[in-house]
């Protein structure tokens, strides 16, 4: 038996499914996960020792490659000072003037610990600030596990949606309305049935949890119009997005301002940290200046506000973004000619360093064609991958992505790979 099979084996009986995330049980693509023991640049190393070309990165946050040495000595100086105080830090207005200065909405920001605390609290934010309950999300966009976002589309075009979790009260998702993803003619529908309830919107502008589905054209504009004119405010989840897109995000690329945006992921270089930030207006209304509540014991840990700090700093070196996006368009444009090659359908879509990969003729816009996609065809795929020492997303329903330091011989070895297990599906 493998190391990998021993520790999940082990791990099973103390810890639920022998994982503490879902997704990396294997659940959805079958076999043994990977135990990680170390991880440099381009590559982690499993519990065999066996090393494998990443592109899961820590789900985003590793955009400078695993254990850069000037992140992880900036954690280092800053763990021989303590680990956390639970009072401020200079380093917190540090970084929080950080991401004002980087994006041009934020005009305050408050720290937490997760871009689930982001996410959950903003939308709290946005019902205490306008005085409604109601919020519109999109179906195959993921916001977090807070209960009123654990929800899928009722029956009807605007019906609202069920419980995907047991444990969530169907009442708790009774002011949840879901629309499908790029379908502007609902949104229209839901605020001219609705406008005068509805006290948000949230949803990740270019979506990565349904596998990398970009938006429509005039989709986000719908969005900003409808909130403005119904008084709702747009909340951008760029928890995934921020600053691994591009330098200021997916606003920066649309110029699509929204009230509300919440970040996580990069903006910790690897550590758990989130936030959340927009208008004063609008944030004034978070505790102490406001009623609405919000508070965390390890919010702005200064360890991992020194790994943001640092990873803020080394992403605004000149060319850095147009880098990463030349390299990420190397790999998906490397694996559709391979894979055309071998007369699989398959098509690839990518943006900065974000990437998702569809056995399918063309790149999907909705998780219903996402779902329509061969999944069977993407689950051998992966493990013809993962034998090639390739590590993908165990999910067909995940976006990849892409470092700075995945340079060309990577890439290389990478599309070679794929050569090989692409020829062994189409026999």
């Amino acid at each position: 038996m493998s190391r990998n099979a021993e520790l999940f084996e082990r791990a099973s009986r103390s810890i639920p499914g022998g994982v503490n995330s879902p997704v990396r049980a294997f659940r959805s693509v079958g076999g043994t996960p990977r135990f990680v023991t170390r991880a440099q640049g381009p590559y982690i190393w499993d519990a065999d020792d066996r090393r494998y070309i990443d592109y899961v990165g820590s789900w985003g946050p590793a955009i400078l490659g695993h254990a850069h040495p000037e992140v992880v000595s900036a954690v280092q100086q800053a763990a021989v000072h303590g680990l956390s105080y639970g009072a401020p830090t200079e380093a917190e207005v540090q970084i929080a003037e950080m991401l004002i200065e980087r994006l041009p909405s934020l005009e305050m920001v408050r720290l937490v610990s997760s871009g689930t605390e982001a996410t959950m609290t903003a939308i709290r934010l946005a019902r205490g600030a306008t005085g409604r309950n109601k919020i519109i999300k999109f179906e195959g966009c993921y916001h977090g596990h807070a209960d009123s976002l654990l929800v899928k589309a009722g029956s009807g075009l605007l019906t609202f949606g069920n419980p995907t979790s047991a444990g969530v009260p169907p009442e708790f998702v009774a002011h949840t309305i879901v629309i499908d993803y790029n379908d502007t003619e609902a949104v229209r529908a839901a605020f001219a049935e609705h406008g005068k309830d509805i006290a948000c919107v949230i949803v990740e502008p270019i979506a990565g949890n349904m596998n990398l589905v970009k938006p429509a054209a005039g989709f986000l504009e719908t969005l900003r119009t409808e909130c403005t004119a119904h008084g709702a405010l747009l909340i951008f989840d760029e928890v995934m997005t921020g600053f691994r897109v591009g330098p200021q995000g997916v606003q920066g690329l649309t110029g699509i301002k929204p009230d509300l945006t919440t970040l996580a992921k990069v903006i910790g270089g690897g550590m758990p940290i989130g936030a959340f930030g927009g208008r004063a207006d609008v944030m004034k209304h978070i505790a102490p200046l406001g009623g609405v509540y919000q508070a965390g014991t390890l919010s702005g840990n200064p360890v991992a506000v020194a790994a943001g700090i640092t990873t803020l700093k080394l992403l605004s070196a000149p060319g850095f973004y147009e880098h990463l996006a030349s390299q990420t368009r190397k790999l998906t444009d490397g694996l559709t000619a391979c894979a055309r090659a071998h007369g699989i359908a398959f098509s690839a879509d990518s943006v900065g360093g974000m990437f998702g990969i569809y056995f399918a003729d063309q790149v999907p816009g909705s998780l219903a064609e996402v779902s329509a996609s061969n999944i069977e065809r993407f689950k051998v795929f992966f493990h013809a991958m993962l034998d090639e020492g390739v590590y993908f997303a165990p999910s067909a329903y995940e976006a990849g992505f892409v470092s700075s330091t995945h340079d060309d011989a990577v890439i290389a070895a990478t599309l070679a790979a794929a050569d090989r297990a692409f020829g062994k599906l189409g026999n």
